[in-house]
């Protein structure tokens, strides 16, 4: 059986997350907003208890935390949410960069659409946006920055606490897509000046389906004036409707406090994996793409000289799972656009893979160096 080797795309579920869904699966089925009866106050508990659970992991109150289907919901309410507010108010101007999750990059071009300016802006090679890049473009029309804290294909960080407190200064909102570094870069998260948030359950060995929206009050008591894009109820304070699935959050709230808890050893763990993948290409024609000093332990971007990507896919497939991108774009054969963004070759582009992992991965490289040795020798 194939080593899963992308993570980046979606965790393992934890058993101990999968054994408490099971629990409130077959004990607690009430809906949360079934307030006439014991079954309904049960659930609300629970979704209550969940809820309160991230905003300590956030340091942020409870009230701020709205439950989604995942970080793609999440991202759409922060951005396509200000739309009617950006063309009543003339302040219509975005900024994000060329490199987020395509549900921040599509939102983007619909309000474009629309009749809003937007920015994107671009890395240089080393897959990092420099603050400068983004706060020199922002005037008092700018309504909303949007940036990505992790790059899902590269693995690296990206700026967000000093873009956070330079726009604290400002009018404009700033949102942070957080997926890929909840529940590794928790610190960092804390010490983020931010508007708004989205992170998702299943990069943390959650479960699918689950996400947060975390929206925050200024100053005054207000938040931003995001409105929201579904209708049909009343569910999280009418911004997102629907029944709210109660083993999804709760399984959510223990893998965001496990994942809180045990990071440290999670990440020093995933650097001796990333050191053992080091030392199994030593010795082969390579670039790692994206500035390592920045990269999550987790993951690795990689070219191999002279290997297209997909004569590797078929060659190690019986021995490793992993991709060559970002799981938004895999129905498509177009190049990365994360890394045609960075300024990279159209052949390093054809010969990039991605492989992530995480703490309790078990792997070998030697199948994945053996084939590459193998095509270099022909």
């Amino acid at each position: 059986m194939a080593v899963y080797l992308d993570y980046n795309a979606s965790a393992p579920i934890d058993e101990r997350v999968l054994e408490r869904m099971i629990e409130v699966y077959r004990s607690h089925y009430g809906n949360a907003d079934s307030r006439t009866h014991i079954f309904g106050t049960e659930a609300k508990e629970i979704v209550s208890s969940a809820r309160k659970s991230i905003a300590e992991i956030l340091a942020v109150d409870s009230t701020d935390v709205f439950f989604t289907s995942g970080s793609t919901e999440s991202n759409n309410m922060a951005i396509l949410g200000l739309l009617d507010y950006a063309l009543e108010s003339g302040r219509n101007h975005f900024i994000t960069t060329s490199i987020e999750h395509k549900s921040v990059l599509e939102a983007m071009k619909h309000l474009q659409e629309k009749g809003c300016v937007v920015d994107f802006v671009s890395p240089d090679v080393s897959g990092r946006i420099k603050p400068e890049q983004i706060l020199s473009l922002v005037t008092d029309k700018t309504l909303l920055v949007s940036m990505m804290q992790v790059n899902s294909e590269t693995g690296v960080i990206q700026p967000i606490e000093e873009v956070g407190t330079a726009l604290a200064a400002t009018k404009t909102y700033f949102h942070v897509d957080a997926t890929q570094g909840f529940g590794k870069l928790n610190d960092s998260l804390r010490n983020t000046k931010y508007d708004m948030l989205s992170i998702t359950a299943h990069k943390i060995s959650g479960p699918q389906g689950i996400g947060a929206f975390i929206m925050q009050r200024d100053r005054t008591y207000k938040r931003p004036p995001v409105k929201p894009l579904m209708y049909g109820g009343q569910q999280e304070r009418g911004y997102r409707p629907g029944t709210t699935p109660v083993a999804l959050v709760a399984g959510f709230a223990l893998a965001a406090q496990l994942s809180d808890k045990e990071s440290a050893a999670h990440m020093e763990s995933c650097r001796a994996i990333k050191q053992r993948f080091m030392e199994a290409v030593e010795g082969l024609n390579y670039t790692l793409n994206g500035d390592q000093e920045y990269c999550l332990p987790s993951t690795v971007n990689i070219s191999f000289h002279g290997v297209d990507a997909e004569g590797i896919f078929l060659a190690v497939k019986e021995d490793y799972a992993f991709s060559n991108g970002s799981a938004c774009n895999s129905g498509s054969h177009a190049p990365s656009y994360v890394l045609t963004s960075m300024g990279l070759d159209e052949s390093q582009v054809s010969e990039a893979i991605r492989l992530s992992w995480n703490h309790n991965t078990k792997v070998d490289f030697s199948a994945l160096t053996d084939y590459v040795k193998s095509i270099i020798d022909l």
